[in-house]
Formats: structure tokens, sequence, C-alpha cells
């Protein structure tokens, strides 16, 4: 046995050869001719008919098993004892199995030795003409062809497994652009089966279109043969497939170069890059864009903020940026819960979305802070009209799970070129004028002025102090009485809350308080002032001092946490305070926020006995339609109509109806503000039944107000008054 080495790998070729002759002479003379040749040695195994040869090329016989893998090549006569002629060669060609078979003819048969070849004979020798020399190149030459024909076939074979296995499309073509092969994928990714695509013109079987047009793109694998080098796609390709679905794809293309070096056509690798250039789309998408309301995030807003300014500018025209934070929002998703809050969010993004134009921008910053860019404004009055209709589509309730929520917002505005020429501080003096608006009372909007970054920045330093100020015990109660009109008799008294900064001195509430409750900082402060007030009021009332109902004020913020009811117990019942003696004060947009979580708590205090008045009547938009809605004692008319009581008679028309409201309701009205004696007299002349302010007394510290309770001071006041 020798090997031959075709390419990198080598072939072990077999040397016996099967002899398929009935002519013992011509036997001998074969068997001569191959011993001892120099393309040898040579084994021949020699049988005498068609039907013997078979068995052996099969493994058969009795003995032939053993040489049946042995065969390198057969020579056989086609004229035998059980077979002749081109039969003989067919039926050893059925069962050769790839075996080269070399057909041995005299000169007269030469025409079907001829017919042989043709049908697959690797060639054929005259008898006449056998000798040492030419049969055994013969035999020697057919076996390395053979074996060359079965190593190109094991190439080839893998080959065409590695294309069909990978995930990639594979499809080439000749030099005139017609399609040569297609591997699985491509005939997945296609539609085309490789026996139907063969020769047909690449256009037909490899559609590719432009994305965003839909035109034919350019064919890569005509450019790659023309230029005689690797070529690509252009980006944004489609494949339309046989049956007319699209796919997204990527591509390679390489020319095909014979031994010489000169193309003759060219292959294409490609794969569906749908799933992927979605998913980059996506996160490209999700980068851009706030995740919960879909609307542009931070960095988009900025970088058409940018493009907007230098837009602008080149245009000599202006822009607007609105900066809107929502009401109260901490306190909706403190008590009703994330879920709550987020879906609510979600309804304001879409109600500023149908507020403004298709070409302005509405973008959500975090929480419940969103931004509107309106890019192109021709008059400072366009975004008032904007800021009007946003506050208007807000103020609609939002149903959400079962709540009716009412919510309201402060919208800052700062314009180019006035308020600044870069983005980031438009966006500063937008936010600046924001928070003057919540200073200003909310549910409204602040175009920019300079002064309003000293305000922030007062804010700030505020916020900062009342973080510590429970701690450093920097905050302290003083009381004010509620007294009978009718009879001058003090019914009741309100705790209100004093900050004694270490450096400001005192703070006044209406700076403070609403910081506290932006920040929530309000709600450990109102658990603070309910504790101090109750026990405060039961020491009064250990002190054989006169028990009369204390009210605090309640922020939505405190209403709504979950904890509030129980706090409110626990409170009454470390203090021993009789909770019919405790009165929250609350305001109407406390109310609206929730109408039905508020009034499920407002009942639980209830039935606790603890009395419920609304604070600052008159000052809402819609409080009469909820009124019946709430378990309300006591109406407090909003002291900005008492103030010009005497001499407005719109204001006097406000106070009468309020009293004649409350009492066909059965709750009473308390005026508050009363500060002159010209009040005093119109409130008692129209019925009204309480009031409070400073005419009776000013807020004093706890020493101070305990002397008013003692029975002679009471007396004293009785009369006074």
């Amino acid at each position: 046995m020798y090997s031959i080495g075709i390419g990198c790998a080598e072939f072990l070729v077999r040397q016996s050869i099967l002899l398929v002759q009935d002519n013992p002479a011509d036997a001998i003379a074969v068997r001569g001719a191959l011993l001892n040749s120099d393309d040898g040695p040579f084994h021949v195994d020699w049988v005498r008919s068609c039907a013997a040869g078979i068995e052996r090329m099969l493994g058969t016989g009795d003995d032939a098993a053993q040489h049946k893998d042995l065969i390198a090549a057969v020579l056989v006569d086609l004229f035998l004892p059980d077979s002749a002629g081109i039969e003989t060669f067919e039926r050893l060609f059925r069962v050769a199995a790839g075996t080269p078979i070399l057909v041995l003819c005299a000169s007269a048969h030469e025409n079907i030795a001829k017919l042989a070849v043709q049908r697959g004979a690797q060639d054929y020798l005259l008898k006449g003409r056998l000798d040492a020399y030419l049969l055994p190149k013969a035999l020697s030459s057919m076996v390395e062809r053979a074996a060359y024909a079965d190593a190109l076939f094991a190439e080839k074979e893998r080959a065409q497994i590695t294309l069909n296995s990978i995930g990639d499309a594979v499809l080439s073509t000749d030099v005139s652009g017609s399609v040569t092969y297609l591997n699985a994928a491509a005939e997945q990714l296609t539609g085309w089966k490789l026996a139907e695509a063969i020769g047909l013109p690449l256009e037909q079987v490899l559609r590719i279109v432009d994305a965003s047009t839909h035109e034919p793109a350019p064919n890569p694998m005509t450019a790659a043969i023309e230029q005689n080098k690797m070529v690509g796609l252009a980006p944004n390709c489609l494949l339309v497939r046989r049956d007319g679905g699209e796919s997204a794809i990527e591509d390679s293309v390489a020319p095909i170069h014979d031994r010489r070096g000169t193309v003759t056509g060219a292959v294409m690798v490609f794969r569906d890059v749908t799933t992927r250039r979605a998913l980059s789309l996506q996160m490209a998408h999700l980068a851009q864009h706030d995740s919960l309301t879909d609307l542009p995030n931070r960095m988009l807003l900025m970088d058409r903020l940018q493009q907007a300014i230098a837009l602008a500018h080149r245009r000599e025209r202006r822009l607007a940026l609105i900066f809107l934070d929502i009401d109260r929002f901490k306190h909706i998703n403190d008590s009703l819960g994330h879920a709550i809050g987020d879906r609510l969010l979600q309804s304001v993004g879409k109600r500023l979305l149908a507020s403004v134009r298709r070409a302005d921008t509405v973008s959500r910053q975090g929480g419940d802070e969103f931004v509107i860019l309106l890019s192109d404004v021709t008059r400072i009055e366009d975004a008032t009209v904007c800021a009007e209709t946003i506050l208007a589509a807000l103020r609609e309730s939002h149903f959400i799970d079962k709540h009716d929520l009412h919510v309201t917002a402060s919208l800052g505005i700062s314009t180019f070129p006035d308020d600044g020429a870069d983005s980031e501080t438009l966006l500063k003096h937008a936010d600046a004028a924001m928070y003057h608006a919540k200073v200003c009372g909310r549910d409204g909007y602040q175009f920019f002025k300079a002064e309003m970054n000293t305000r922030a920045v007062e804010r700030q330093s505020l916020e900062v102090g009342l973080r510590g100020a429970l701690a450093r015990r920097e905050f302290e109660l003083n009381y004010q009485p509620k007294v009978d009109l009718a009879t001058g008799a003090m019914i009741g008294v309100e705790a209100l809350i004093r900050w004694h900064h270490p450096r400001r001195g005192l703070v006044p509430p209406a700076q403070f308080i609403p910081v506290a409750e932006e920040s929530a900082l309000i709600v450990p402060i109102g658990r603070w002032v309910l504790h101090e007030a109750c026990r405060q009021q039961r020491a009064w009332e250990d002190a054989g001092l006169r028990a009369i109902p204390i009210a605090i004020n309640v922020s939505a913020a405190e209403l709504r946490t979950k904890d509030f009811v129980a706090g409110v117990r626990e409170t009454l019942a470390e203090t021993g305070l009789n909770p019919h003696c405790l009165e929250f004060e609350l305001t109407e947009t406390c109310l609206l926020q929730d109408s039905t979580s508020t009034s499920a708590i407002l009942r639980d205090l209830k039935e606790m006995g603890v009395r419920l008045t609304l604070d600052d009547f008159g000052t809402g938009y819609s409080s009469l339609s909820f009124l019946q809605k709430f378990p309300i004692d006591t109406l407090k008319i909003d002291q900005s109509f008492i103030r010009d009581l005497t001499t407005d008679p719109g204001d006097a028309s406000i106070v009468n109806a309020v009293i004649g409201m409350g009492d066909s309701l059965h709750m009473t009205v308390v005026a508050e503000g009363i500060e002159t004696r010209e009040q005093l007299v119109f409130l008692r002349e129209s019925r009204c039944p309480e009031g409070q302010g400073d005419y009776f007394s000013r807020p004093v510290a706890a020493g101070k107000f305990a002397t008013l309770l003692e029975p002679r001071a009471v007396e004293a006041a009785r009369g006074s008054w």
C-alpha cells in the first residue's frame, strides 16, 4: 500500500486489483504485467464470471468479505460466461460504489469499450497491447484519479455541510450575475430553493430595497465583481422575500477567483438583523425617552432645545420654555401608592401633549416635573395662552383606579433670547419661575424675573434649615382663641406653629410651610404639632383650666399617610385628650385631590369623635360640589373676604352667602382674620356664629394663653369683646 497527498489531506490507496476475466491466458498476462511493477506492487484477485465479481464487490461470498474493502480498481473483460458486452459493465458499475473500472477488450470490441467509458468507466485497454509498462501505469493513474476524486468529493461534502450548518446565509453568482448556489439559510431568507434559483438573475432571487424609500438598492454583487474587492450593502437595507415579506439584513460580498486570479463570480454572506435592528432602535429610544410616559427625557429635550436655540438665533425668532411641577404630587404618591402616582403622571403627560402643537416638545424630567419647549413663538402672549391651556387641562378630574383625583400645577416660563442664550440658563430660569409660581399660591404660572434666582437660593436655604429644626427644638406653638360672636365667650383655640431660626429669628409660616410641604418635611412636623397641641391642651385641663376644643392645621400630605388615623388615635391615647376636644382644619385643595380616599379617612376621624373644619373656604374652584360628600362640621371663611368686608359689597355678599349656606347645611361658620370693631359689628349683624382674629387676641405662647383660660380673664374678655 502507499499514500498520495491532495491539498493538506492524505489518502490511503488500496492496491488490490479485482480481475474479472474468464480466459486463463489473459489472466496470466495481466498478472505478469503487474508483477513487480515500479507502480505497484499490485495484488490481483481473479474471478472468472460477472456474478463472482459482483460477489467480491459486495462482499457476499464465502471469502469475499475479507477482500471487499481492499479493492482499489476493477479490470473487466466485457465478454464473460454469464454476461456479455455493455451489460457486463453496467452490472459491475452498479455495485462498484466509486471504485474505478478499467475495461479490457479485443480490438473488435473497441466500440463497446468506448461506450462503457461514456457510461462511467475510467478507460479501456486492448488485450493485445498489455505489457509490464502500460498496464501498471494505466492502473496507477486510474487509482490516483479516483483518490483525487474521492478527496474532492469529501472536501465538497464538508463544505456543503458546513455552509448548511452555519446561521448566515450564503449565495454565489457567476460573473454574469446568475445565481450558482444558495445554502439552507439563504433558501429560508429568500424563499427560493436552490434548484429553482440556479441560473436565475440575482435581482430576481435577492431583491434588496432601501428601508426608507423602498427603492431598489445598488447590487453589491455587481460592485464586488466590477471593483474586484470586498464590498457591503448600504446601511438600512431590506431584503424582500419571495412571498413579499421583508427582513432587515447586513452583508459582505467578495469576488471569487480562479487559479489565474480571474474573477469568476461573487459570494455574498448575509444575515437577518431585523430583531437586532429593532432592539437597537428600541434601546436608542429608551435612552432618549422616559420609560413611564414615553415622553422625551432630559437628554433629548436638551438636544432639541439646543437646535431650537440655534434656529431661533438664525431666524431672529423667539422660543419659550415652560417648567411644570404638579402641586402636592408627593402627597398623592405617599398616600395612594406609587402605582396610582405613576398612572397620574401618565395621564398628565397625555394632557400636556394634547395641549401643545405637534412641533413643540413635551418632556418629563423626572418625578413630577415636566418641561415644554415651544420652539417658535411669535409673541410672549403665545406662551401665556399655552400655559393657561395646560392649567385648564390639568384641573379636569383624573379618574384612576376608582380614585377621582384633582390636581393643579405650577408653571415657570423663560424665553429666548430675553432670559438666556443657552439651554442650561433657560432651564434654570424656568425652574426658578416655577418655584415663584408655587410661592404665589400654586395653580398658576410666572414669567422669569432676575430676582427669582435670589428667591430660589433663599428657598433652598430654608429647606436646609428645616431639616434639622425639629431635632434642634426650634419650633413652638402659639395659640389664638375662637370666640362666640354673639356672647363674646371663648369657645375654642387654634394652635399655630412658629419657627425660631438661630440666625433669621422668627420665620413667618407663610415662608416655611410651603417649603415643608414641597420637601415632605411637613409630615414629621405635622406629627410634632399634633402631639404637642394635644399634650398642651391636656396640661391645661390637668391645671384646672377650662377645657375647650383645640384646632390644628392638617396638610394633604399628612392626611394621606397610611398611618395617619392610627397615629391620631395613638396620640390621643398617649396624651389622654378627649377626641371631642380635637379639631382638624383642612383646606379645599386637600379635599379635592382624591375625594374617595379622603372621604373614608374623614369618616374614620368623625367616628373617633374628632371635629372637622374646612379652612380658607371660598378660595377653591369647585368645593361647593364636594361639600356634601364630606362629614364637615365647620366652614371657616377665608380672611381675604373679611379684610374688606365693610367697604367691598362683593366681599360682603360672599360672606352673607356663606353664613346662610352654613345655616342651611347645619354647619358652624367661623370668620377668620377679624381685626376691627367694624368687621365684628357687621358679622354680628349678619349673625355669623363664630370668629377669630387679632381683634380678640394675637397668637400667643402657651404660658400667656393659659392666663386667658382663667375664669376672671374669660369674664373680662367677654365684656370687652
